[in-house]
């Protein structure tokens, strides 16, 4: 199950907003009305994904997914709003990352579908990150045995070193060949 974090100073629009999202997603979705109780919350609990709404008094939505984006790097930040302020839209893309800009009035199906794709993208980029911490791992491991094979040869010259036959045996005596 996803959680999502909605942020809107319209009550209204919060409204609409949970009820379009709920419907058959299966989505966890808190929402607040401005950003300073929202950014609380993200100190309590992980989100996947930050739709916040551009204009808000106090705190604007760039603000507020900026400061999300420093708790909480991993999850994904799109922006509503009603106005198509370019400005606003390059901050949020610079700044705060965004991965959307969505217009108001929003189609419940774009909208829904912007969602999935951000979901998606992510669980992407959080596998990558997972495989990359991986290979960061075992290239650890190789070059811990590796210097131990280095000491290894150090101390006692050709002790490292197999013979095999073509069969993939073992030559333990130069005789036996």
């Amino acid at each position: 199950m996803h959680r999502l974090m909605i942020v809107d100073d319209e009550e209204h629009i919060l409204s609409a907003l949970k009820r379009s999202l709920r419907r058959g997603t299966g989505w966890e979705i808190e929402v607040f009305s401005n950003g300073k109780d929202a950014l609380k919350r993200v100190q309590e609990a992980d989100f996947d994904l930050f739709l916040s709404d551009y204009r808000m008094p106090e705190m604007n939505g760039v603000e507020f997914l900026v400061q999300a984006k420093a708790l909480q790097p991993e999850a994904m930040r799109l922006i509503l709003s009603g106005y198509s302020d370019l400005e606003g839209l390059l901050g949020g893309i610079n700044k705060a990352e965004i991965f959307r800009f969505i217009n108001k009035p929003w189609q419940d199906y774009d909208l829904r579908c912007t969602i999935e794709q951000a979901l998606e993208h992510r669980a992407i980029v959080v596998e990558n990150r997972r495989l990359a911490d991986q290979v960061r791992m075992q290239q650890k491991q190789l070059d811990e045995q590796s210097r131990v094979l280095a000491e290894l040869e150090a101390e006692s010259p050709g002790i490292t070193h197999v013979d095999w036959t073509e069969d993939g045996a073992i030559v333990l005596n130069e005789d036996d060949v």
